[in-house]
């Protein structure tokens, strides 16, 4: 290669260099200028990004306050809610507290009653005591005078006398003890009845809610609680009309879907609670859709009573019934005395005397049917006078039933001699199925020694001849001898009698002890 070329190359090479080096510089200027417009528009960026992010964080700020205002509001009502139901809470324990503040203060008053009733009896002992000490003192006194006679009138000796005087103020004293006795025993008696009836009508106070509760009261269920509003009606039209038409009160309380009727008679009470239940169902609760569904229960209820009777005389095996009387016989499954179904006694009376006139080659059918017509007055609802036993009569000969139904029925009346098998075969039954024992293998062998022990007790007094025990062991008749008591000694016998029975034997209800002294004297005329 020349010289030439080797310059040209280098001046070659130098101007490439060159024009590298104004490329460099200008690229760098244009990359600059390009990095100043990306940094500005990314300054504008960021600047809108940070506005954006203010109203965000606002946004935010606003939520977060709102949200917790409503937290805030829903705590403090929760918080009032649960305030408001201690303080119900706290009332109801105070209103309990209260009904036991006025239960104690009854119970108190009681207690002063009885303490008083006390003091007095005590008084009258003392009193008695007293009457005795002087009765005792002239008694003394009177011995010693007999004691001076006797020795100088018929010149005994003073044992002699002492025994003479002795036995006869041994006698004088027996007859003022027996008749004593019987004056304390009556006038106790008395005291006993006021007693009784004090009693009777404290437990009658203290537990008269639990049993009118039980016997007097329904409950109908509710689908929701918007449902007694709608019964209560405007200004109370629709509850007023109810317990008008149906004479049971309706009463709605705080009870969670559930009204409460309350009326005595269970008749109108079971009108009145399919009506209530009709009227749920329909869904339409005004005067006069009440007062259809009162009339249109009364009607199904009388059906439904009649299909009752009509049913327990088929089983029974029963017919040529009054209609009337068919009715009776429903109805006493709506009845209860006692806390037993009347409808439910009365059938197993029937079926009770049916068996056993079966046995006695008796009409059966005449049996089951005083059997169960034997309460038939306890059916008749109120606004009837006399007793069941006086209006189950008259119904029964309203209607022409059988002289032996009439006698069963009168039964129970005080007094009353059955005149009929089949009538005393119903009393049996009934008492039976009042008592109702059971089935137990025992049971035979207990009531047994019972009846035993009783006549083993009262035959160990000397005074007794021969004792029986009647009436399942409820009464005891003690024949006394005569000639070793008086009539007022067997009043003090009849007193040992029962004490002792009382201590030796332990037996449901009470045992009646009847003394009888009886003194015959036979002479033939020839």
């Amino acid at each position: 290669m020349s010289m030439a070329g080797v310059i040209l190359a280098i001046i070659a090479i130098i101007v490439v260099g060159f024009v590298g080096i104004i490329s460099f510089v200008i690229g760098k200027s244009a990359q600059k200028k390009i990095q100043e417009r990306e940094l500005h528009t990314a300054t504008g960026s960021a600047n809108g990004i940070l506005a954006e992010a203010k109203k965000k964080a606002e946004t935010v700020v606003k939520e977060a306050t709102l949200s917790a205002q409503e937290k805030n509001h829903r705590y403090r009502s929760k918080i009032e809610k649960e305030l408001k139901e201690r303080r119900a809470e706290i009332q109801k324990q105070e209103d309990r507290l209260l009904q036991r503040e006025e239960a104690l203060d009854r119970k108190d008053s009681a207690f002063e009653h009885r303490e008083s009733t006390l003091n007095r009896k005590e008084q009258k002992i003392n009193r008695e005591q007293q009457n005795l000490i002087t009765q005792q003192e002239e008694a003394n006194s009177l011995i010693a005078k007999r004691q001076a006679e006797v020795e100088k009138v018929a010149a005994f000796t003073q044992d002699e006398a002492r025994d003479l005087i002795l036995k006869e103020t041994s006698d004088q004293l027996a007859e003022e003890k027996a008749r004593m006795v019987k004056e304390s025993y009556y006038q106790a008696q008395t005291e006993a009845d006021e007693n009784a009836k004090n009693l009777i009508v404290e437990a009658i106070q203290q537990s008269s809610a639990d049993i009118v509760s039980e016997t007097t009261v329904s409950v109908v269920s509710l689908p929701n609680e918007d449902m007694k509003g709608r019964i209560i009606g405007r200004e109370g039209r629709n509850i007023r009309t109810f317990e008008t038409l149906t004479g049971i009160d309706l009463i709605i309380d705080d009870t969670p879907q559930a009204v409460v009727l309350s009326g005595f008679d269970p008749i109108r009470r079971e009108v009145a609670k399919m009506t209530l239940e009709k009227l749920i169902k329909d869904g339409r609760i005004h005067p006069a859709r009440i007062e259809e569904m009162v009339d249109k229960s009364r009607k199904e209820l009388d059906e439904r009573i009649q299909e009752i009777g009509e049913e327990t005389l088929f089983d029974l095996g029963i017919h040529s019934m009054s209609p009337q009387m068919i009715k009776l016989v429903g109805q006493l499954n709506f009845k209860i005395y006692h806390g037993q179904n009347l409808l439910g006694h009365s059938i197993e009376v029937a079926k009770l005397a049916g068996a056993f006139a079966a046995e006695l080659s008796e009409d059966v059918t005449l049996a089951k049917r005083a059997g169960l017509l034997h309460d038939i007055g306890k059916a008749v609802n109120n606004g009837v006078q006399g007793s069941h036993v006086q209006v189950g009569v008259d119904l029964a000969k309203k209607y022409h039933e059988s002289p032996v139904v009439i006698d069963a029925i009168q039964g129970y009346q005080e007094g009353h001699k059955p005149e009929t098998i089949i009538s005393e075969l119903v009393s049996v039954a009934e008492k039976i199925a009042v008592s109702r024992p059971g089935a137990h293998s025992d049971s035979l062998e207990s009531f047994v020694h019972r009846l035993d022990s009783l006549e083993k007790i009262t035959d160990g007094f000397d005074e007794v001849q021969k004792s029986y025990a009647i009436q399942a062991g409820r009464e005891i008749r003690v024949i006394a001898k005569p000639e070793e008591i008086t009539d007022t000694q067997a009043i003090v016998l009849a007193r040992r009698i029962k004490q002792k029975i009382e201590t030796e034997m332990k037996y449901p209800g009470h045992i009646k002890v009847t003394v009888i002294r009886e003194i015959r004297s036979v002479e033939y005329a020839r």
